[in-house]
């Protein structure tokens, strides 16, 4: 449960058989009743910057094959014109084992402490301003700290330069989220967005208040200000620097955050992990590596500059450094990245089962 009692609904799916449907752009799935866990969508999509009611299908089979009925959102394609992130997800997969070969080898053995802050900063240092400090301080946030709101939900990985647009979009619009980490050779999480959105791209953002649900990065973005910034939009850096200065933590960092680690727990745990942290931070950075290697999902509390959070995070740590880690599996509270790394690698390998 998470410590701002901010509950999202949770995703199981499991695949099933479905009828094909000519009038959808993506596959049909047919989801068991008695496992999905999800909140109810509602008939929303984005179509030419607009969000638009859209027609739904009924598609639905119980444990014992009775005749229930879930409904199950169609996604318009995106309409910004771009395809940056297709190209991202081919040149990703091109690099990605070239970085393999250059990254620290195994994420749980003993690293170079030392190298690591300073590609994590040099990292920093070329995201900046974007991702620090919350843009909304001043203003009215009751609507996304009462006990109502459910957190979005995010499925990425940690290194690529589009899933890191929405993250740092997440800090500046001070927003919580569940984050569902798709690594290279993902069982879980890359399965559920394949099931649910017909294609594996990354970003793909879920907003159970609204009922939303989208892939690019730019178009997410866009609706976060809409939705959240009270009025704001997003800077033309956070859209556009993306393309020229996104890819170098990336390359900074070789890869870490890239590729599921082959010793992780099969098995998610019973409850998240919840890591306070904010996108820019070259040691929340290093952190988010690690979960995303192990596959674990986790809610990022978002504590940037003139964070609303940062009350709360004093109060559990008595500091307002992050990262800070809070796994309510164990009752351990972590604030040392060095000493997170290491707990995370002991606690969620295949050998700790």
């Amino acid at each position: 449960m998470s410590l701002l009692a901010l509950k999202g609904a949770s995703f199981s799916f499991h695949p099933s058989n479905s009828t094909p449907d000519n009038n959808f752009p993506f596959p049909s799935t047919s989801f068991p009743v008695s496992t999905i866990k999800c909140s109810p969508f509602s008939q929303k999509s984005c179509r030419n910057g607009n969000w638009v009611s859209l027609r739904i299908r009924f598609l639905a089979k119980s444990d014992t094959n009775s005749k229930q009925q879930l409904p199950r959102e169609t996604l318009a394609p995106s309409t910004d014109g771009s395809s940056s992130s297709s190209t991202a997800t081919s040149f990703l997969s091109v690099l990605c084992p070239l970085l393999k070969l250059f990254s620290g080898g195994d994420p749980s053995q003993e690293r170079n402490y030392v190298l690591e802050a300073a590609t994590s900063s040099l990292s920093t240092f070329a995201r900046l301003p974007w991702g620090s400090r919350s843009l909304l301080e001043s203003f009215d946030k009751s609507e996304t700290t009462s006990d109502s709101f459910k957190h979005l939900q995010l499925f990425e990985f940690e290194t690529c330069p589009f899933c890191r647009r929405v993250r740092e979009a997440l800090t500046e619009l001070d927003l919580s989220a569940e984050v569902y980490p798709c690594p290279k050779g993902s069982v879980r999480h890359r399965e559920m967005v394949r099931n649910f959105g017909g294609k594996e791209q990354f970003p793909f953002l879920v907003d159970p208040n609204t009922g939303i649900s989208m892939y690019e990065s730019g178009d997410i973005v866009k609706y976060l200000f809409q939705q959240y910034g009270k009025g704001r939009s997003p800077s033309m850096g956070l859209l556009e620097s993306t393309l020229f200065t996104g890819w170098v933590p990336t390359i900074l960092r070789a890869g870490r955050g890239m590729t599921k680690w082959e010793r992780a727990r099969p098995d998610p745990p019973s409850e998240k992990l919840e890591l306070f942290s904010f996108e820019n931070n070259q040691y929340a950075r290093i952190v988010r590596e690690a979960l995303c290697e192990l596959e674990l999902p986790y809610i990022l509390q978002n504590v940037g500059a003139g964070s609303h959070r940062t009350n709360l995070l004093l109060e559990l740590s008595g500091s307002q450094e992050v990262p800070f880690l809070v796994d309510p599996n164990t009752g351990a509270r972590i604030g040392s990245y060095k000493n997170i790394l290491a707990y995370l690698f002991t606690t969620y390998s295949a050998a700790a089962i």
